[in-house]
C-alpha cells in the first residue's frame, strides 16, 4: 500500500511525525525540526528521497513506492554518541530477522545485509550549539521493493521483499522499525545492547581492506571501534572507513 499521512498517523500515534511525498533529505528536515525544539522520538518520513546521504558523503536515493526513508530525533548522552549508528543497524537487522529474512548480518559498522547483499543504510548526524549537544537525527533507509536489475548496485544490494518472497506493507514496517529503535535506545549504554549488535556482525574473522589497510578483522570494542591485524602482525584501531570484505 501507498504511504500516506493518515495511515502513518494511525500506525504511529501518538508519536509526532511529519510525512512528505517527496523530500530532499529526511535528515535535513529532522535537523531543522530538532533545532526548532522537536521532541525526542519525533520522526520525519518520505515516500521519495532525492538527496539522501549515506556514510562518507555517498548518495542514497529512495525511489517512490519502493523503500523506507526516515529520520528520528534523539537526545542521547554525549557518551553514547558512538553507539547511534549501531542502534540503527541493530533495529533494522532485528526487524529483518523477525520477518523471516535468511542470513541477516551486519557488515561493520552499520550496513545490514541479507545473504551478503546490502539492504539498508544508516546515518546518524549530531546537531551542536557550540559545545552543547542539541540532539541527533538517526537516518535510516531500507530497500523494500527496489529493483536493482541493470543498475550499478545489481549483485551488491537486495530488497527485503525479494529476500522474503512476499509483499510487505511499508506503513507497518515503519511502525515495527521505530518500536525496535525505541526498545534498543532505552538500553543504549548497556552490555545487552552491545552484545546484540556484536553477535550479528558478519565481519569478525574475515580479511578486510579499509583504505590502504589490509588485514583480518579481529575484534570490536563497546564503542563500535574495529581492530584489524595486518600481515605483519600489527594491530590497528579503525574508527571509520569504507570497508571491503575480501
Amino acid at each position: 500500500m501507498t504511504l500516506t499521512q493518515d495511515r502513518l498517523q494511525q500506525r504511529l500515534n501518538p508519536r509526532p511525525m511529519r510525512f512528505y511525498e517527496t523530500a530532499g533529505s529526511t535528515n535535513d528536515l529532522a535537523r531543522d525540526w530538532l533545532r526548532a525544539g522537536g521532541p525526542e522520538g519525533a520522526v520525519v518520513i518520505a515516500d521519495e528521497q532525492v538527496a539522501g546521504r549515506g556514510r562518507r558523503g555517498h548518495g542514497w536515493h529512495t525511489p517512490p513506492g519502493a523503500a523506507l526513508a526516515l529520520s528520528v530525533i534523539l537526545r542521547p548522552a554525549v557518551d553514547h554518541l558512538p553507539r547511534l549508528s549501531l542502534l540503527g543497524a541493530l533495529a533494522i537487522a532485528e526487524l529483518c530477522e523477525q520477518l523471516g529474512a535468511p542470513e541477516v548480518g551486519i557488515k561493520w559498522p552499520n550496513d545490514v545485509q541479507i545473504g551478503g547483499l546490502k539492504v539498508s543504510g544508516v546515518l546518524p548526524e549530531a546537531e551542536w550549539d557550540g559545545s552543547r549537544l542539541l540532539g541527533v537525527v538517526l537516518g535510516m533507509g531500507l530497500n523494500v521493493r527496489v529493483d536493482f536489475r541493470g543498475s550499478e548496485l545489481e549483485g551488491r544490494a537486495i530488497s527485503l521483499e525479494d529476500a522474503l518472497g512476499r509483499r510487505l506493507d511499508r506503513t507497518h514496517l515503519v511502525g515495527d522499525l521505530l518500536e525496535r529503535v525505541d526498545d534498543w535506545y532505552a538500553c543504549l549504554g548497556s552490555t545487552l545492547f552491545y552484545d546484540a549488535w556484536k553477535t550479528r556482525l558478519a565481519t569478525i574473522g574475515h580479511p578486510v581492506r579499509i583504505g590502504e589497510l589490509e588485514g583480518v578483522a579481529e575484534s570490536v570494542d563497546e564503542e563500535g571501534v574495529l581492530w584489524v591485524r595486518d600481515g605483519a602482525g600489527r594491530l590497528h584501531r579503525v574508527l571509520a572507513g569504507d570497508m571491503v570484505m575480501r
